[in-house]
């Protein structure tokens, strides 16, 4: 069974097809986060730590840093903040970290300061890309996410990104870095833009899964991007790509639609033992104030009502009432 080990200096976890889901929390990246970015460049870190406090107290299973702030040269002022910024969430919070990046240089520096065994966020299937990250990768030992696209750029063709990732996994054993530290990202598709994008990642995790026996993760909200109520699409995405056998994905703890859909995934794959996460989490939850349903009896033979409703349902439908 692969496992990708990852680990902080004080706890470890394993990425894997019989393990809970991984959370990677993502929002310590200034991306498109005008406020964030100024403070950042500012040498002002309150957003960062409160960002980082928040999301490991949401259920976090481990968090990605990202200082790439666009405006300012990323060679010259990217590895310095990537190192600062790390420095600080490792103070603050003990859950491992994903070191998120598209600058060498960064990533380099970010391996020297990090403690334990951080997730390299990313190398793709470019030429240049795979020689200046995979010896890093080798040298530093540590696992990699690996992204579906190459110099062509992202092909909306399945069987390519599937064969970008093999390309991926195929180099990196040049190296000497073995399939169970590959984490696959195969690129999810803005369901918006694309009517089978779902669809699409769906098979493609399974034949990662089967075929590379890589471990797998994505960007769980690019599949929304430009819908109206874009939490209620990820929130059901979310369980359909962990059936599908994807082991992690970088999104918002902090969503609770999103984390109840993580969480009961990981109760019915067998993952949450004895539902034990599940029972902490939600344990004292009350509905919201005026949605709480009429409580119905309990039936004499403990089965659910819904139960007793479903089974007259079906019996009504086989006799054609």
């Amino acid at each position: 069974m692969t496992r990708t080990i990852v680990a902080s200096a004080k706890k470890e976890i394993a990425i894997g097809f019989d393990q809970p889901f991984c959370v990677i929390g993502e929002r310590i990246n200034p991306t498109g986060r005008k406020k964030l970015a100024a403070e950042m460049v500012e040498g002002n870190f309150e957003t960062v730590k409160a960002d980082a406090l928040a999301q490991v107290a949401a259920g976090a299973t481990m968090l990605d840093v990202n200082a790439g702030v666009t405006a300012v040269d990323p060679n010259e002022t990217e590895p310095p903040l990537l190192v600062e910024t790390l420095k600080i969430v490792q103070s603050l919070v003990s859950v491992p970290i994903s070191i998120d990046s598209s600058v060498p240089a960064a990533l380099k520096a970010g391996l020297e300061v990090a403690e334990g065994r951080p997730l390299v966020n990313s190398v793709t299937g470019e030429e240049d890309r795979l020689e200046a990250i995979l010896p890093l990768i080798k040298k530093y030992n540590v696992p990699v996410v690996a992204i579906s696209n190459d110099e062509t750029g992202i092909s909306e063709d399945p069987d390519v990104r599937f064969a970008v990732a093999k390309k991926i996994v195929e180099r990196a054993a040049d190296y000497g870095i073995k399939p169970e530290d590959i984490v696959v990202d195969p690129l999810v598709m803005p369901i918006g833009a694309m009517g089978t994008a779902g669809l699409q990642v769906f098979a493609l995790v399974r034949r990662l899964r089967e075929e590379l026996k890589v471990n797998t993760t994505c960007g769980a909200s690019n599949v929304s991007f430009g819908l109206p109520h874009r939490h209620g699409i990820n929130a059901a995405f979310l369980p359909m790509a962990i059936a599908s056998g994807m082991t992690s994905a970088i999104m918002n703890p902090v969503r609770p639609q999103e984390m109840e859909a993580v969480r009961a995934a990981n109760v019915l794959m067998g993952t949450d033992k004895d539902c034990m996460t599940w029972i902490r989490s939600y344990k004292d939850y009350q509905p919201a104030a005026g949605g709480t349903p009429a409580a119905s009896p309990t039936p004499p033979d403990g089965e659910s009502s819904g139960r007793r409703r479903g089974g007259r349902e079906a019996r009504r439908a086989r006799s054609g009432s």
